[in-house]
């Protein structure tokens, strides 16, 4: 995975509330991760408001700590009002035309993935037709999957937990979704929190299903209790040796949603524990 047979590991920049972008590109760095996933409401209220001279100071900023910018997630967090499969149309084209500038900015920043989870903003309310606002979100990830090619970069569906939303839930919903849209630029996060709670089956086995498929395009690493890597029950050895075994070469990124008890803490051992399990696979990281 990732440069020969290295393991390419990056971070979540929501972790490190209040930090200055620098800061958090200089620790991962000097942590051994060697890329910076960004949630863009952690940057500005709409990514239109980032002007190309900050775009370039982003990159400057990542490119001079010695790390990559991965890619976006948690795309519609801001501004508000968004949705992509709701029934009114106006709604729906502000949705869609906010992830075309998404899109836009991750190409900007050099970054190649979006990872579109987003939860409420996918949602189907109390009245809509479920068989309709399947439809109405294929349309939407169809102008998504267009929009990133020209771009250059891949577009992921991420199946969340029936907690955080009722609209794909497990991976065979969002590989339906993929293979019924068609598009090369198309693809599946897999994210290990989630499939804890939606999958019956172990996580290798449904990660295998995924990769056999051909569209794994990341994956998020998490504990079920919303903490990071090592810091609840879930093993990760046999998660991790799946997807080198099956040969993905795309980034696995560290992402919390409890941010105690610091960002240090969370950040470094979470590094620690995911390297530990590449050096007994036998795959040293790039950075250690």
């Amino acid at each position: 995975m990732g440069t020969g047979d290295c393991m390419k590991i990056s971070i979540c920049n929501e972790l490190f509330q209040g930090w200055p972008i620098e800061r958090i590109f200089d620790y991962a760095a000097q942590l051994g991760y060697d890329g910076v996933e960004l949630a863009p409401f952690t940057l500005a209220e709409s990514v239109t408001d980032i002007s190309m001279a900050e775009r370039k100071r982003i990159s400057k900023a990542a490119e001079s700590a010695g790390t990559e910018i991965v890619g976006l997630h948690w795309l519609l967090v801001k501004p508000e009002g968004l949705s992509i499969n709701h029934p009114d149309g106006e709604i729906r084209k502000r949705t869609q035309d906010y992830l075309k500038e998404l899109i836009h900015f991750c190409g900007d920043l050099g970054a190649k993935v979006l990872v579109h989870g987003s939860p409420k903003q996918r949602t189907v309310q109390e009245g809509w037709n479920p068989s309709e606002a399947w439809k109405r979100a294929r349309q939407t990830w169809e102008i998504c999957a267009k929009t990133s090619e020209r771009q250059g970069v891949f577009y992921c569906l991420e199946p969340l937990s029936p907690a955080d939303t009722n609209f794909i839930n497990t991976v065979d919903e969002a590989l339906r979704m993929v293979q019924e849209i068609g598009h090369s630029n198309l693809k599946i996060a897999f994210d290990c929190r989630s499939a804890s709670a939606s999958e019956r089956a172990p996580l290798p086995q449904v990660l295998s299903r995924v990769l056999g498929s051909g569209n794994l395009g990341h994956v998020h690493l998490n504990d079920p209790n919303g903490r990071g890597p090592g810091f609840g029950e879930l093993e990760l050895a046999p998660v991790l040796k799946t997807l080198i075994d099956g040969g993905y070469r795309g980034y696995v990124s560290v992402e919390v949603f409890d941010f105690e008890p610091d960002p240090q803490t969370i950040a470094s051992r979470s590094i620690g524990y995911l390297h530990g399990i590449c050096e007994a696979l036998g795959h040293s990281p790039r950075r250690a």
